[in-house]
């Protein structure tokens, strides 16, 4: 991430245990990322929250009285019809009066039915479809959320493993653009030996081997194995610390030292490599 470098706690050569925080970035822009976030989070699970649900209490009410209305206004409506049928065979209403009658009589019971089904709709949840959506929503809000949180959290970082601090590339307060490193660190199991050996021997060898590390000032000879054996040979290089240069096709091999040994190595340190001695019956 890219940010003001607003926090290091360590400095080169300082040996770090794995979780210590080693720095912090100005994550301002992500906080207010996060934020938003979480409101466009809240907004879309009250959204599919709502469609759950029938309409509101007040807004059911409010139906339920005009259906009692229009039943009343049907109920009155049919009798009248009724009514002025009746008197049709006295001759005390016209055949026209009655008919219009039943014709008021007849909208107001399609009165009744449209509130009925006006209320059970009111009181369904939404379309299986828009329900659907709604969490579709709420689901890729929620993702955007944990993609800003890790981006957030991306701005301060720990030592991933016990090791040494080899250089600090930032100072406080100024910008570290994305993708570059504020520290580099050299945990004591990634340190190992490189070394060249003659195409006439690198038969004779095998990852896992035993092999002895000698470096001027390291004391006894440091232990290690085998890593790798590199499948392509090579010229001897330009600078290379030997006594002898006769030989002329190489193999690149590297070697690991136990994780106790391997803190009397530092980088770049010339190295003369022999076979480990064989053990006394083996």
């Amino acid at each position: 991430m890219a940010g003001r470098l607003q926090q290091l706690d360590v400095q080169a050569g300082d040996q770090v245990k794995g979780g210590a925080p080693l720095f912090a970035l100005d994550g301002q822009t992500e906080r207010d990322a996060a934020r938003t976030a979480e409101a466009q989070l809240a907004a879309a699970q009250a959204q599919a929250a709502n469609l759950q649900t029938g309409r509101r209490p007040d807004e059911i009410a409010q139906i339920e009285a005009q259906l009692a209305q229009a039943r009343a206004q049907a109920q009155l409506a049919q009798t009248d019809a009724a009514r002025k049928t009746a008197l049709v065979a006295q001759a005390a209403v016209s055949r026209m009066d009655a008919d219009a009658a039943r014709t008021a009589a007849d909208q107001a019971r399609q009165r009744v039915r449209e509130l009925e089904a006006a209320l059970r709709t009111a009181r369904q949840p939404a379309r299986v479809q828009e329900r659907a959506a709604a969490q579709a929503q709420a689901q890729a809000a929620s993702s955007a959320l944990a993609a800003q949180r890790w981006r957030l959290g991306q701005t301060t970082q720990s030592a991933p493993a016990d090791a040494q601090v080899a250089d600090t590339y930032y100072r406080l307060g100024e910008w570290v653009g994305a993708g570059q490193p504020v520290l580099a660190l050299l945990p004591p199991a990634q340190i190992k030996a490189r070394f060249f050996v003659p195409e006439t021997e690198v038969a004779s060898l095998k990852p896992g081997d035993a092999v002895q590390l000698i470096c001027d000032g390291c004391g006894a000879p440091i232990a290690a194995r085998i890593s790798r054996i590199a499948t392509q040979a090579e010229y001897t290089p330009p600078v290379i610390y030997s006594n002898a240069q006769r030989a002329k096709l190489v193999f690149l091999v590297e070697a690991r030292p136990g994780a106790a040994d391997a803190t009397r190595l530092k980088p770049g340190l010339p190295l003369d490599v022999r076979r480990a001695p064989l053990q006394s019956g083996s």
